[in-house]
């Protein structure tokens, strides 16, 4: 890696998790020069603008929690495991943020709703993206007949990615982790009792 990359590496990790503990609007270019330690035109030299580094640095962090959650995937072979690996990177995320500021796309989501247009769209990629790997987990689970072919897959995915965002949130709000643990226990004993055959 070049030192420019570097530099745009360093730049988009400390702006995603700066976006991402105060907000896209919330963050000044003063912000990002304070945490990066960088000058205007150091930053401006990798990003045309505020709205860019905005989506680049979300990209960024998008893709480090993909990271973890592929990797707790490929180390499991049944299909019910594979979910709850993917619930176990959600916790650890938690206590030990992959991104500091919580999830990026609740974060994200939340901010972008009305105020970003572009910043929405990317989130809801991000959200498609993040559902696609549930649906291929549950498809794949159906067809080696890990799970009941009757299952509703969307409608799996939107329990457990509801719960899980819902309980983060939660937790966040009220700095415990009590409520994202008792949402994956009660989502570990749903796909336990529904999906497993």
């Amino acid at each position: 890696m070049s030192k420019g990359e570097e530099t745009k590496e360093k730049i988009l990790q400390q702006a995603a998790e700066l976006f991402n503990q105060q907000g896209y609007a919330g963050s000044s270019i003063s912000d990002i020069m304070r945490v990066t330690g960088l000058q205007k035109g150091g930053i401006y030299n990798h990003f045309k603008s505020k709205d860019e580094l905005a989506l680049q640095a979300f990209d960024f962090a998008i893709a480090q929690l993909r990271q973890h959650y592929l990797a707790a995937v490929r180390t499991k072979r049944h299909a019910v495991e594979r979910l709850q690996a993917i619930f176990d990177v959600f916790h650890s995320n938690i206590n030990n943020p992959i991104i500091k500021g919580g999830c990026p796309l609740l974060n994200t989501a939340v901010e972008s709703d009305d105020a970003h247009p572009a910043l929405r769209k990317r989130t809801q990629q991000a959200m498609n993206s993040w559902r696609q790997l549930f649906y291929r987990i549950i498809q794949k689970g159906i067809e080696k007949g890990e799970i009941p072919s009757t299952v509703d897959a969307d409608q799996v995915i939107t329990i457990i990615i509801s719960t899980l965002e819902g309980a983060a949130m939660m937790s966040k709000l009220y700095g415990d982790s009590i409520h994202l643990e008792r949402a994956i226990n009660h989502l570990t004993n749903y796909i336990d009792s529904q999906l497993r055959i």
